[in-house]
């Protein structure tokens, strides 16, 4: 396979920057640029402080766990893959046990990487990476004091097709699933 070439010269130049607001999870910053078309601009930037992490769990009957809340910003109702964020300086496989026994009370005995992901390079820098969880154990969910979250035991298959016929939207939900069906079924496990 033929290697992608990589520029690594930027082609923006940066004639001045504003923070416009920041809080203790993102950062927006508005950039006074000369774009690569060689026309000033301007652009805006979100930095995000934590990691996004998600989880997919799978028990050994071919379950997974969808975690149904409202999001905000879409203003609408979305089930997805139990998924949180951590700080940057904490290992994001800590953060994925924490989130996955706050928002389902399960705790896994293996752990997989299974994707790492830029979740909208256009305007963030927010990283993603997802973990498939076996071996599960239940226990008891503690969300957060501002989640109002309702967990269901769904069929992988069922989840999938969901993701498939675009009713799941999520990206690292997504992203998740298709990469792990194509992972099990190259196993023979799925």
């Amino acid at each position: 396979m033929e290697k992608l070439p990589k520029p690594t010269q930027n082609p923006w130049t940066i004639k001045g920057q504003t923070l416009k607001y920041e809080n203790p999870w993102i950062r927006v910053t508005e950039f006074d640029v000369t774009h690569p078309g060689g026309g000033p601009g301007i652009y805006g930037t979100v930095h995000f402080k934590n990691v996004a992490v998600g989880i997919l769990p799978i028990d050994d009957e071919g379950n997974t766990y969808l975690v149904g809340q409202y999001r905000f910003p879409l203003k609408q109702y979305h089930w997805e893959i139990p998924e949180g964020g951590g700080p940057l300086n904490v290992s994001p496989l800590v953060t994925a046990a924490r989130e996955l026994r706050e928002e389902t009370g399960l705790k896994a005995k293996t752990w997989e990487k299974l994707i790492e992901m830029h979740l909208s390079n256009s305007v963030c820098d927010e990283w993603g990476i997802v973990y498939l969880a076996k071996g599960l154990e239940q226990g008891v969910a503690q969300p957060d004091d501002d989640e109002a979250l309702q967990v269901r035991k769904v069929p992988f298959l069922e989840v999938y097709d969901r993701v498939v016929r675009g009713e799941i939207t999520d990206s690292l939900t997504v992203a998740a699933v298709l990469r792990a069906r194509l992972l099990l079924f190259e196993r023979g496990t799925l």
